[in-house]
C-alpha cells in the first residue's frame, strides 16, 4: 500500500514511520511512503503557504494555489488510484469501519492541515474526503494522518506477526477489548483471574467476550448502542452493578399552567392514557418520579381514584407491572409544591428542565437564550436531581419556561411540523437522555 503525505513538515514523520513493525512493513515492501510539501509549489519569493481568512478573525488559513498544485499531481483526479483524505475537525470520524475501508485502497493520499484549516473551496475543485479522527484539538494534520495509517497498515496481509492479531483489538468488533494479563502468575497480591491458567480455551474465549462487554459499559457505554449483542451479553450487562442515571431523573407532567388553544395559558383535564403511558416509560427507563400537576381538587380525586385502583385494588391482581408502573405517579397540586417536594425528598433542589415544541422567543422573535444541550443534562444526573417538565394543551406557559434552569431544544427542531404527543414525546426525550443505561 502506498501513502502520499502532503505535509509542510515531512520530518514529522521521520521517527514514526521508522519505529517498530511500520519499520519492518517498509523494508517488507509491504509499505511505501512518499511526501509531498505544498511549500514547493508556492510561488512567491516567500514561498508562501498561508493567508489571513477573509471576513477576520484569528490565525491564517492555508492557501489554495501551492496545495491544489500539489495535489493535482498526486490525487485520483490525475488518473491515479486510491482516495484523496483530507484531515479536518470538519471531516467524518476516522472508525475501525472506515480504517477496513480505506485499507482495501491500493494509495491513499493524506493531506494534513495546518494553521486554521482550508480554504473551503478545495473540497469543490478536487474529490477530497474529510475525515477528522478525533475531538480533541490538535496542532496540525500530522498526528491524525499517522493515526490513519497506523490503523490501516495493520490491516495488510503480512504487517503483523498473526493477521488475526488485528481482529482482536479494541473497536474492532465495535466493543473494546478484554483485560490482558502476563507473568508472573501473581504480583504484589495480584493473581492473574484463575480461569486463564486453566488451558480450557473455550472457557478462556466466553470469559474475554464478558470482559470485554463489560469494559465497555463501564468506559465507553455509548459504543454498546452500535454493538452486535447476544442474548448472554445482555444478562451479563444486566447482572453487573452500575449508575444508573435514571435514579436522579424525575418527571413533571404539567396540566397548569400551560398553553391553551387561544395562546392564553390555562389548565388541562389529566388524560388516562398519558398518565398509564409515561409511568410505564417511566418505569422502563429507571427513572425515580413523575409527577402529575393539577391544581384542580376533582381531578386530584379522579387520579387517587385512579391510582388506588391499579395500586390496591383489583388492577394489582389483574396487571402487577402496570401496578408497578404507576406506583411511581405522584399527585402534586403545583409546580412549586413538586419543586419543594423533590427537595426534601433528596436534600437538594432539582436542576428544572423545561421542554418545547417551538424555540422560546421574544415578542421580537429573537431567542431569550439558548437551548442546552442533552450532554448538558446528562452530566447533570451525574451528582444532583433533575426535574423534566412535560407540558400538556399547547405545552408548557412561557411564564414557567422562563423559570427554568435550562429548556431543551424542540426534538424536530429541522422540520416544519412538530406536534408529537405528549407521552411520545416523552419517550423519546428519555430515550435521548438516558438510552440503555438508565
Amino acid at each position: 500500500m502506498r501513502y502520499n503525505l502532503v505535509t509542510l513538515f515531512p520530518e514529522w514523520f521521520d521517527s514514526p514511520l521508522s519505529s517498530g513493525l511500520m519499520d519492518k512493513a517498509r523494508e517488507a515492501g509491504i509499505v511505501e511512503f512518499s511526501f509531498a510539501n505544498p511549500r514547493d509549489k508556492s510561488t512567491d519569493r516567500h514561498h508562501s503557504v498561508d493567508d489571513r481568512p477573509y471576513g477576520g478573525g484569528p490565525g491564517m488559513v492555508l492557501m489554495l494555489d501551492p496545495l491544489v498544485r500539489t495535489l493535482r499531481e498526486l490525487a485520483p483526479c490525475n488518473g491515479r488510484k486510491g482516495r484523496l483524505i483530507v484531515l479536518t475537525p470538519a471531516g467524518r470520524p476516522f472508525t475501525q469501519q472506515l480504517a477496513r475501508e480505506l485499507a482495501q485502497e491500493e494509495e491513499l493520499t493524506l493531506v494534513c492541515g495546518r494553521y486554521e484549516g482550508f480554504d473551503a473551496r478545495l473540497f469543490d475543485l478536487l474529490p477530497a474526503e474529510p475525515v477528522c479522527v478525533g475531538e480533541a484539538v490538535l496542532n496540525g494534520g500530522e498526528a491524525a494522518a499517522l493515526a490513519v495509517i497506523e490503523a490501516t497498515a495493520r490491516l495488510q496481509p503480512g504487517f503483523m506477526g498473526k493477521d488475526e492479531s488485528g481482529d482482536e483489538e479494541s473497536f474492532s468488533n465495535g466493543l473494546l477489548e478484554y483485560p490482558q494479563y502476563t507473568r508472573p502468575d501473581c504480583f504484589e497480591g495480584l493473581r492473574v483471574p484463575e480461569v486463564l491458567e486453566g488451558g480450557n480455551h473455550a472457557l478462556i474465549a466466553a470469559w474475554r467476550r464478558d470482559q470485554s462487554v463489560l469494559a465497555t459499559a463501564r468506559h465507553r457505554p455509548d459504543l454498546l448502542d452500535h454493538a452486535v449483542l447476544t442474548h448472554h451479553d445482555r444478562q451479563i450487562l444486566r447482572a453487573e452493578p452500575r449508575f444508573r442515571p435514571g435514579k436522579n431523573l424525575h418527571v413533571a407532567l404539567l396540566h397548569h399552567p400551560v398553553r391553551l388553544k387561544d395562546r392564553k395559558t390555562g389548565t388541562t383535564s389529566l388524560t388516562n392514557l398519558d398518565i398509564h403511558d409515561i409511568a410505564r416509560i417511566s418505569r422502563t427507563y429507571g427513572i425515580s418520579g413523575f409527577f402529575v400537576v393539577t391544581p384542580l381538587k376533582d381531578q386530584l380525586r379522579l387520579l387517587a381514584t385512579l391510582l388506588s385502583h391499579w395500586t390496591e385494588g383489583p388492577g394489582l391482581s389483574f396487571n402487577p407491572d402496570r401496578a408497578e408502573a404507576l406506583r411511581l405517579v405522584r399527585p402534586e397540586e403545583s409546580l412549586e409544591s413538586a419543586i419543594a417536594t423533590l427537595t426534601t425528598d433528596r436534600g437538594l433542589p432539582p436542576f428544572v428542565v423545561g421542554t418545547s415544541a417551538q424555540p422560546v422567543l421574544d415578542k421580537k422573535h429573537r431567542e431569550r437564550r439558548p437551548a442546552t444541550t442533552f450532554d448538558e443534562v446528562r452530566r447533570r444526573l451525574a451528582d444532583r436531581p433533575v426535574l423534566l417538565l412535560l407540558g400538556t394543551g399547547h405545552g408548557i406557559a412561557p411564564e414557567v419556561l422562563e423559570q427554568c434552569d435550562a429548556i431543551l431544544p424542540p426534538l424536530r427542531w429541522m422540520d416544519d411540523y412538530n406536534h408529537l404527543p405528549v407521552r411520545a414525546a416523552a419517550a423519546i426525550l428519555l430515550d435521548r437522555l438516558l438510552g440503555d443505561r438508565g
